[in-house]
């Protein structure tokens, strides 16, 4: 094999490498070097998965699709999204329903939303209990930045409340601290495949005292395009409150999230926390929360040390009491913050008090009192980068909180037009180094129906950032959060001349 052969190998190499990272590189990460030989393109396919949202017979859930407008992604394209059971045109191979039936080979395929254009949020809807996990494809320009928001709202019964996410990537592990098999709740995983070929997973779940003995967990089969809820308390005997779930992909790829439920808090769906970390964000705690209590967990067999402070509106502070963290390694740790932002919007910082070990974590946060008293999730999550996306934003009801955890930052805040009418609006904001602010939003002018929204970091930084949507419904004020990481618009595309002469030095 000669030289040339040679350097186009390991400049192919390269760029896999560089790709399937850029949606973690931030404008400061990236720096002058990664600029001078690399220039970032958009993505010219996304492909996202949303799970079967509820088991609810009164269940109301709404999708909303949005994808930016990307400079350059001028031309053809097209977004779709379908049940995961249905047969994606030209696929090859079975569907199998959730319930393990089989879907009787090929059938024409019928999208459940397909957007319009980019720039403005397309809508649909699902009713009860049998609206399905769906797959979603983007191409061409309504790939980069991609986003799908699903939000159901269940009157009564356990979960009742607001529950939202944003559907997601498939991937091969995922952290969920913050999930519990107590008998007042009832927590299921969502797997989710979108692939031809069926994905083999392992779920194992840790508790304060280590990992939990489960009687099952290994080698989960997940059928080509399918979805399985699987109920964690039927992996173990053990109740506990406060649980790690590690989702582990043996072969192939899924889409996971957790969906707990509890019996008198209200619930919403918990995402996966950013990839283990020696230093997390945790953005947008509501300034009216009546409980926060966060739980962590750090999976190698190192114990970690962390420094806990609070990024308020008027700056950094340290919790009293809670000034610092001990995590023992592979247990789950919980700790009771109470009404830590005491009237300001907040985001808890973890910082290393000494050697850097991988953590994840994630707030459970709870608004109202008494009975009325309703719950959601705020992971730790990874910056927003150039562009972060939140799709079905309301009139009523939506708060964006934004922080800049380490230094002054200057953000750009785009309000889209509405799905039915309006016209977008723009505003451009300074966060100051160590506060967190709840964003007074630019309104689109004629707004009817849903909109999006897209924060941009424009200097400093890097910032983190949250949207939380509230609906009151029979006094109980029900409440999601959803934290905005970068949209994966764009990727890092090494020039060849370029990255073959690094390659040889």
């Amino acid at each position: 094999m000669n030289r040339t052969t040679l350097s186009l190998i390991a400049a192919t190499a390269a760029l896999a490498a560089v790709t399937s990272a850029a949606a973690l590189v931030t404008p400061d990460a990236a720096g002058a070097d990664s600029a001078a030989t690399a220039t970032r393109r958009p993505v010219q396919r996304t492909t996202l998965l949303c799970p079967a949202p509820s088991t609810s017979d009164v269940a109301e859930t709404s999708y909303t699709s949005y994808t930016p407008v990307t400079r350059g992604t001028e031309g053809a394209g097209k977004a779709q999204l379908l049940a995961a059971t249905e047969e994606p045109p030209g696929g090859t191979g079975a569907g199998k329903s959730s319930g393990g039936a089989a879907s009787g080979g090929k059938k024409t395929a019928k999208p459940v939303l397909t957007p319009k254009e980019p720039g403005r949020p397309a809508a649909g809807n699902a009713s009860g209990a049998d609206a399905p996990a769906l797959v979603g494809t983007a191409e061409g320009k309504f790939a980069p930045g991609w986003t799908v928001q699903a939000t159901t709202e269940v009157t009564v019964g356990t979960g009742r409340g607001l529950q939202g996410v944003t559907c997601t990537p498939a991937d091969t592990a995922f952290w969920f601290p913050g999930a519990s098999t107590a008998a007042d709740r009832t927590d299921y995983v969502h797997l989710t495949n979108p692939d031809a070929a069926a994905a083999v997973v392992d779920i194992e779940l840790f508790g304060k005292d280590g990992e939990l003995k489960a009687t099952a967990g290994e080698g989960i089969t997940v059928a080509p395009h399918a979805s399985e809820p699987i109920l964690l308390s039927t992996l173990t005997g053990e109740k506990q409150d406060d649980i790690t779930v590690h989702v582990n992909v043996r072969s192939g790829r899924v889409g996971a999230a957790v969906q707990a439920l509890d019996d008198r808090l209200g619930g919403d769906w918990l995402t996966a926390s950013t990839d283990p970390s020696g230093s997390l964000v945790l953005p947008g705690i509501p300034k009216d929360a009546t409980s926060v209590r966060l739980v962590a967990f750090t999976p190698g067999d190192d114990d970690a040390d962390l420094k806990v402070r609070l990024a308020s509106a008027s700056g950094a502070i340290t919790p009293a009491g809670h000034e610092s963290l001990h995590l023992k390694a592979g247990m789950t740790t919980a700790v009771d913050l109470g009404d830590v932002t005491r009237g300001e919007a907040g985001s808890l910082i973890l910082t290393p008090t000494g050697r850097s070990v991988p953590v994840v974590a994630a707030l459970r946060v709870v608004r109202g009192k008494g009975d009325k008293q309703e719950t959601a999730y705020i992971p730790a999550t990874a910056p927003a980068g150039a562009r972060a996306t939140s799709a079905d934003n309301r009139a009523k009801g939506t708060t964006l909180s934004v922080t800049a955890p380490t230094a002054e930052a200057k953000v750009k805040v785009t309000a889209s037009a509405g799905s039915e009418a309006g016209t977008a609006a723009t505003q451009t904001y300074t966060i100051k180094s160590g506060t967190t602010q709840d964003i007074r939003l630019p309104v689109p002018s004629g707004l009817k129906g849903t909109y999006a929204l897209t924060v941009e970091t424009l200097s400093g930084g890097p910032v983190y950032a949250s949207r939380m949507l509230s609906e009151t419904e029979g006094g109980v004020v029900g409440f999601t959060i959803q934290t905005l990481p970068d949209d994966r618009g764009t990727v890092a595309v090494p020039e060849a001349e370029q990255d073959l002469s690094v390659l040889q030095k």
